[in-house]
């Protein structure tokens, strides 16, 4: 069986022969993928998200494609339809973009809730019906939907159910000036570097392998009950309308096993819960109207859930099960 660790390491080192400074996404990202997750990736112009999805696929030996989501995008843009071929006299099936192993639906609030609405039905349910035949999607498959946070105008905003669809939320924050600085050196000696640099350093054998690996991972029953009471907290929150659902139960849970594996644990610990917290709760939670006209924003909510939600450790006689050991991670965690 391949070591998600192995495996995780590998694309982040080739992705970083591109990219700067993304680590931490590389990482969400090879979690959605070891765990069949989808994400919601928001950031101003500029800053690779896309570049990041591109580069992530090569890397991982994985088929991509990129829409560029606007209003007149319409369904079958997105699965394919069957077009009549005269010198043929027949109809003929010619997929869609979301044929891919990795489908990048870029500035998604851009496409009508229509056209949305196709793509969260193939994210869900992993295949398409196009004429009455229904067919699968690939695996893995990942879709990747972008979003610019300052430009708003014509935009249609992703409703609270369709947001609950994505495993999680990822930002790309500007880079700060050492970043930067390496990414301009890094392109002032090769200006057309870019994703076609990268090569597959794993297979979709490997994946499949991880993943397998994932679904073994051990997970105490105080650690679970430390992810329930992280999901009961957002539903009883002052500032909170509408808190997370089972299903961002259930992300949250997969997320700590991937991240323990990753990691090279067999086992989850607390910290793998406390740090997917907020890529995977932030989008979900609905704000009450006095916390918006109050500034409180989901950042400020999972802050204090980090905090108000006491973590397992002591609650067991083996607390080494709850906590990192020295020398078992080689990341450092941004959050």
């Amino acid at each position: 069986m391949t070591d998600p660790a192995d495996l995780a390491n590998d694309i982040a080192a080739e992705v970083s022969t591109v990219l700067v400074g993304m680590d931490d996404q590389v990482e969400r990202l090879t979690i959605a993928l070891l765990t069949r997750g989808h994400i919601l990736l928001e950031g101003v112009p500029g800053v690779a998200k896309t570049t990041l999805a591109n580069t992530f696929a090569r890397a991982s030996g994985l088929t991509y494609n990129r829409v560029q989501m606007t209003p007149d995008v319409l369904p079958a843009d997105i699965t394919g339809t069957s077009v009549y071929r005269e010198e043929i006299g027949e109809f003929e099936l010619r997929t869609g973009p979301v044929f891919a192993n990795v489908v990048v639906a870029d500035e998604i609030n851009r496409a009508t809730p229509k056209t949305q609405s196709a793509l969260l039905e193939a994210m869900a349910e992993r295949h398409v019906t196009i004429d009455g035949e229904t067919l699968d999607l690939p695996d893995p498959f990942l879709v990747v939907a972008t979003q610019n946070p300052i430009e708003m105008e014509g935009t249609f905003e992703l409703p609270e159910a369709q947001r609950d669809r994505f495993q999680q939320k990822l930002t790309i924050t500007l880079p700060n000036t050492d970043n930067e600085r390496e990414l301009l050196e890094r392109f002032n000696n090769a200006p057309t570097m870019g994703p076609e640099d990268v090569t597959a350093v794993v297979s979709q054998a490997d994946i499949q392998a991880a993943r397998d690996v994932v679904t073994q991972v051990h997970i105490e029953d105080v650690v679970q009950d430390y992810i329930l009471e992280i999901v009961a907290a957002t539903r009883d929150h002052a500032d909170v309308a509408h808190g997370a659902s089972p299903r961002g139960s259930l992300a949250l849970l997969q997320t700590a096993k991937a991240r323990a594996a990753i990691r090279g644990r067999d086992y989850v610990i607390s910290d793998d819960v406390k740090q997917m917290i907020e890529p995977v709760l932030r989008h979900r939670l609905v704000l009450t109207t006095d916390a918006d006209l109050s500034d409180v924003s989901a950042a400020d909510i999972i802050d204090d859930l980090r905090t108000s939600v006491t973590p397992p450790e002591g609650k067991v006689t083996d607390a080494n099960l709850l906590t990192e050991k020295p020398g078992e991670s080689g990341r450092e965690d941004s959050n």
